[in-house]
């Protein structure tokens, strides 16, 4: 199981390289759009506690 893991990691890494070397254009707008989906996830999570609070 710990060694389908690590091919598994690899493969990723792999994959990630791939894409940030052949367009990154779109690998960047990936990641612009990943950092808006955690950033509008943490509001979210703190407006909650906010209204659990009040």
């Amino acid at each position: 199981m710990a060694q389908a893991k690590k091919i598994a990691l690899y493969l990723v890494i792999v994959f990630v390289l791939y894409t940030i070397i052949t367009s990154p254009a779109r690998a960047a707008s990936l990641v612009q759009i990943g950092f808006e989906g955690i950033s509008s996830a943490a509001q979210g999570v703190g407006e909650f506690m906010t209204q659990l609070i009040k």
